[in-house]
């Protein structure tokens, strides 16, 4: 999709360009003018009511209309979007509409045969802008960050037996090829040489062989402690013996969701050139049942030296993150954030509009809500008191990967995690309510690409 800036208006006479027009009812609809012109007609409803949040999906639904109705270009004024509440410069209000449009012109069509009329997306947007310069700018930023949080998408989407860890890792080193980024791969026998039980013994009942990815970009000061992300990448969760249900198991091949986060948001710092020095770890594997599956009730050894007692071989996430969480101290970090596509109680807490957000620290978790505002990646606290290490305490083991009782499991999983991630400042992200879209988000099915926004805006935000 293109977007092109100009001075003047008139595009907005051209029959070949859908004109988009915003007005203050709350009804929707698209007409043809005398000259043939289609113009889709948008109710915002009050403009005093208007907020951040609206805007996100105003611009998505202004693509969803004209996609729906076969438009193929389509002319805006920028001014139409200048809500007196928000006060959005033009250049951030740029940034915010090219992210969104471009979101909601997506659409997972590599496994698709091509309609012989061609596929249905907005080829171009004409935009009227007074500011030219900096409006150019802000698209040009928001079709940056798009095209990785659509990447991130793509890769979620793939099906598993297309994405294993191997694939995976050949991806990672894809999305940054040409970039100042350092990728490198350990496999089974370095992981082993490490002692990092937890990956290992959820990946012996698969075929597939784990990886553990490391992605370095280094564009801060020499003295400067990096920031860490963490990303889970299991590629396809069976949920090993503890099988999941019928109903589980269908877009399992999205449990690798965090990692693709992880893979795009380095691969974005990089683009964007930013200031930071910056690694990504993503551990990656499959959970599958065999005859050689770890099993409920064996204790694994952590690469921390911890052992993790298993209560549930479908609690895997939080096993293969906690080898990751010690493998980030030799950073000396300034800060880990880990996301992970992690529980199903995350999603009985929140519903599917926000993911839950657990961290030792007050200001994290303000910085990143403010974040999560800011660009529509929304996210949500709970608790991590230290009361909850109770809940995961092992009998044989030191820990146990699932908690006493069926009860806040999206905190027990949390509290778990905060058990390899002792010796820095640490957040934890758990994505599964925010997996895939939803309806009324105007977006297409399949994976959302949460995260890759959330954790750019957090990192680009000053203290």
């Amino acid at each position: 999709m293109q977007i092109r800036v100009l001075g003047n208006k008139n595009a907005f006479e051209n029959p070949a360009y859908g004109r988009v027009v915003l007005n203050s009812t709350k009804d929707t609809d698209v007409v043809m003018t005398a000259s043939g012109q289609k113009t889709i007609s948008i109710g915002r409803g009050d403009p005093k009511e208007m907020n951040r949040r609206k805007i996100i999906l105003l611009a998505r639904q202004i693509i969803f209309l004209a996609k729906a109705n076969k438009i193929k270009k389509l002319a805006i004024d920028l001014r139409d979007f200048g809500f007196a509440k928000i006060r959005l410069a033009e250049r951030e209000l740029a940034e915010l509409l090219a992210v969104n449009f471009a979101m909601a012109n997506f659409d997972f069509i590599k496994y698709k045969t091509p309609p012989k009329e061609g596929w249905n997306f907005i080829e171009e947007i004409m935009v009227f802008g007074k500011n030219i310069a900096a409006t150019r700018a802000g698209f040009e930023r928001g079709l940056t960050i798009a095209a990785e949080v659509n990447s991130c998408r793509i890769l979620a989407n793939t099906p598993g037996g297309a994405m294993t860890p191997k694939l995976l890792a050949q991806e990672a080193t894809a999305a940054v090829k040409g970039m100042p980024v350092k990728i490198t791969v350990l496999d089974k026998k370095e992981m082993k040489t490490l002692g990092m039980g937890g990956i290992l013994g959820v990946a012996q009942g698969s075929v597939e062989a784990p990886q553990f990815i490391i992605m370095e970009y280094r564009r801060g000061l020499k003295k400067e402690k990096p920031t860490v992300l963490v990303g889970k990448g299991i590629t396809f969760d069976t949920g090993g013996l503890n099988l999941k249900p019928e109903q589980g198991i269908n877009e399992m091949h999205m449990d690798m969701s965090g990692g693709a986060a992880v893979i795009h948001t380095v691969a974005l710092a990089a683009k964007l050139k930013l200031k930071k020095n910056l690694v990504g770890l993503v551990p990656a594997a499959e959970n599958m049942p065999s005859g050689s599956s770890y099993r409920p009730g064996d204790i694994l050894t952590s690469m921390s030296g911890q052992t993790i007692e298993i209560g549930n071989t479908d609690a895997e996430g939080r096993v293969v993150l906690a080898d990751a969480l010690t493998y980030a101290e030799r950073y000396k970090p300034e800060l880990v954030i880990d996301v992970a596509t992690l529980t199903g109680a995350a999603v009985v807490a929140l519903g599917q509009r926000a993911s839950a957000i657990f961290s030792r620290d007050d200001q994290y978790r303000r910085r990143f809500q403010q974040a999560g505002e800011a660009v529509g990646d929304y996210v949500w606290p709970l608790p991590l008191w230290e009361e909850f290490d109770d809940d995961i305490k092992g009998t044989f083991g030191d820990w146990s990967n699932t908690g006493k009782t069926r009860w806040g499991g999206a905190i027990t999983a949390a509290a778990f995690l905060g058990q390899f991630a002792r010796n820095y400042p640490w957040v934890h992200i758990d994505i599964a309510p925010r997996m895939t879209t939803i309806e009324g988000e105007y977006l297409a099915k399949g994976a959302a690409g949460a995260a890759v926004q959330l954790l750019i805006k957090f990192l680009t935000t000053s203290r």
